[in-house]
């Protein structure tokens, strides 16, 4: 059962699709004082939600911002990433969920200044807040689910694995990494374009240097199985002559400042302009120019840059060079050149930029502060309509910033993370919460974004991520190369690749299943065995549809961990490409994992397909059944 208390929102953030009708009463189980809810929680009391949020599947005990942030530095002190996702799930002597849909900043302090005590304060209280109850953790989920509507599902070969990298620079730097791919006969089915691929870093442009025949090369590419997945950002550079900035100027659609004019920020392309996605008819103008691309034969796209990220304004800038002026150079103690720098600093992201210009939108002319965290939400929804409307059929498409609501027209992940042990733990941790959140077609960066990949981390990354529906390995400009075959020994990157492909039948089964029944891909244990007091309280494990369980390992130099099970199942095991099984009984287990080998566990049978080089040349119908 779904109940719906308004206070006064000022604009739709299209999250819900559902109508709901209005409760009158004060918002049961919270009180509600001087705009603060508030909540006492019972000892045992477990939260879940929050979307991509860092920390446990837990999240009692932290405080959490939702406001979509540009923060390559995912540590635990944050308390925001790239995603707004205000779905929380509360387990206690209650039971409930609650969406807080409210598209600017809100705090959510579960248990941190005080250890019982839930406060959720939204900066500007103009909310609907939904409560939702049923019978079960997931019946709560699907409620919410079905009120939010239906998740995206990609077309099946977005189920292959990716390879990205920032620094392929020119197209024959995309040959000799598919070349490579080949001849260590590792499977591949896309091949990303980062920022190297455009003209100056423009939308919807490509380096006739670098990419002499984009469209030819696209061609020679999907002949092999390999699809190009190019990235667009949000921003537009401001150019005279530039077509896409000189059609956007013209008819108004970039976002203004007071005064009216387009507001200028620097980001990859220098002095920009940000398109008003807000505005619908600039969201229909920008999404239609991804045919240019599609024109070439591009079929799918990732949507980067758009919380929206800000190197800097044109106003703050200059306000900057102000400051800086009249720091005398030659008298520059410590303290004051650490002023100077953090001026500098201070500059990228600045809430005071983002207080400064404004959105043209069906309810009026907003302040973007105000409803920051749907921009990222409709960049994605105007790439999403324009490409169903051009192609015919769903895309390809993830974004990095969201809202509750981007969930129907696109997949996220979780951003710019880092070569570290511990972003292998924080990316399990976080699969839950966004696939609450409606977030199914989701990964992280394979090997960390940022930082330099060890042999070791990234098979042990991979073998956690040949689970996840999106399976892309992406690195930094100037890091060290991290593909499957850069480490010399290609064996055992292909065999843990080969084995996803072996899956994709269960995991694009239990994903299309997960969409249609408005349920979840991935489960914490407690959601599966909610009388369980173990498994409610297992962090490092969790269900995989409807019937596999996973436990990677996620520790340096670690060759066997403990897992628990809450009821027997069939280990299964490979090992160089072999597939073992092993029956265990409920409870805890030592098991050993020697690094190349990958170890699941399934409470039934499992049909796993051949080996093939990519999606297209799987045969559904040529099966190998394991497990008991």
């Amino acid at each position: 059962m779904v109940k719906r208390y308004s206070f006064d929102p000022f604009i739709n953030t299209g999250a819900v699709v559902r109508e709901v009708p209005l409760s009158s009463s004060e918002p049961k189980p919270f009180s509600l004082s001087n705009g603060v809810f508030s909540l006492h929680m019972d000892e045992h009391m477990r939260i879940y939600g929050l979307g991509e949020s860092i920390r446990g599947i837990n999240k009692r005990g932290w405080i959490y911002e939702s406001w979509c942030s540009d923060d390559p530095f995912h540590t635990e002190e944050k308390r925001s990433l790239y995603g707004a996702h205000n779905f929380l799930l509360f387990d206690g002597e209650e039971r409930f969920g609650a969406f807080f849909d409210i598209p600017g900043r809100i705090t959510f302090d579960l248990g941190y200044t005080d250890s019982d005590t839930v406060v959720i304060t939204p900066e500007r209280f103009a909310l609907d807040l939904y409560i939702i109850t049923g019978e079960s953790l997931k019946a709560i989920v699907s409620e919410f689910r079905t009120l939010i509507g239906k998740s995206y599902l990609p077309p099946m070969w977005a189920m292959g694995y990716g390879q990205s990298r920032w620094g392929y620079v020119t197209e024959a730097d995309i040959r000799r990494c598919a070349d490579a791919y080949r001849d260590a006969r590792i499977p591949l089915d896309m091949l990303y374009l980062d920022i190297d691929y455009m003209d100056s870093f423009k939308d919807f442009t490509v380096n006739s240097e670098r990419f002499p025949d984009l469209g030819a090369f696209s061609a020679e590419m999907k002949e092999r199985g390999i699809r190009l997945i190019p990235i667009i950002d949000a921003a537009v550079k401001k150019e005279s002559g530039y077509d896409v900035y000189d059609e956007g100027h013209r008819e108004g659609y970039f976002c203004k400042d007071e005064q009216g004019e387009d507001f200028v920020v620097g980001v990859w392309p220098g002095m920009s302009v940000l398109p008003d996605f807000l505005n619908p008819q600039a969201s229909r103008w920008f999404g239609m120019k991804y045919k240019r691309l599609t024109d070439l034969g591009i079929e799918g796209f990732w949507n980067d840059m758009n919380e929206p990220a800000l190197f800097y304004s044109e106003k703050g800038l200059n306000n900057a060079y102000k400051e800086i002026k009249e720091l005398d150079s030659k008298r520059l103690d410590a303290l004051s050149f650490f002023g100077v720098r953090d001026t500098l600093v201070r500059l990228q992201n600045a809430e005071d930029d983002y207080k400064s210009f404004y959105h043209e939108t069906p309810e009026g002319r907003v302040r973007h502060y105000d409803v920051h965290n749907l921009y990222g939400y409709r960049m994605t929804e105007s790439a999403y309509n324009a490409l169903c409307e051009l192609r015919g059929e769903p895309p390809l498409l993830f974004s990095r910033a969201s809202y509750i609501g981007a969930h129907r027209c696109g997949g996220v992940w979780t951003g710019d993370n880092h070569s570290w042990w511990s972003h292998i733990l924080q990316s399990l941790q976080q699969m839950p919460g966004l696939n609450m959140c409606g977030f199914l077609y989701s990964g992280s960066d394979i090997g960390g974004f940022n930082g330099n990949c060890t042999r070791d981390l990234l098979i042990r990354w991979m073998s956690f991520a040949l689970f996840t529906p999106l399976m892309r390995n992406h690195a930094a400009f100037g890091t060290r190369s991290q593909e499957a075959f850069a480490f010399g020994d290609t064996e055992v990157f292909r065999h843990i690749i080969e084995l996803r492909y072996r899956l994709i039948p269960y995991l694009y089964r239990s994903l299309k299943e997960a969409v249609e029944r408005d349920e979840m891909y991935f489960r914490p244990l407690v959601f599966d065995y909610e009388d369980d007091e173990i498994a409610a309280t297992v962090e490092d494990q969790l269900m995989v549809g409807d019937r596999l369980m996973i436990a990677p390992v996620y520790r340096q130099n670690a060759a066997a961990r403990h897992i628990y099970l809450p009821e027997p199942m069939t280990q299964i095991r490979m090992h160089e490409g072999d597939i073992s099984t092993e029956e265990l009984n409920e409870g805890w287990h030592y098991v050993s994992v020697p690094l190349g080998d990958v170890v699941f566990y399934t409470k039934s049978p499992l049909e796993l397909a051949k080996p093939a080089r990519n999606v297209g040349e799987l045969n559904f119908d040529d099966t190998e059944t394991v497990g008991s």
